[in-house]
């Protein structure tokens, strides 16, 4: 079973581009293993709370980004 698992802080995506990260990664499965591995594909999206991950030994805000939450 193809399993893609996307972590993005959280806000900055709103329905409609999670929807599209799901087709898309399931479109990319499909084009490399066949057209049967559409029903066993599984991509989870998360949301990590805004500071709960960093980088380099830093935690990163969306302020320290210059990143506003989108509505969603």
């Amino acid at each position: 079973m193809p399993f893609a698992n996307y972590k993005f802080p959280e806000g900055i995506l709103d329905h409609a581009r999670k929807e599209e990260i799901i087709h898309r990664t399931t479109a990319m499965f499909v084009e490399y293993f066949g057209e049967g591995v559409r029903p066993y594909s599984m991509v989870l999206v998360e949301e990590v709370a805004d500071g709960g991950w960093g980088r380099a030994d830093e935690t990163l805000t969306l302020e320290k980004m210059g990143m506003a939450p989108k509505a969603g």
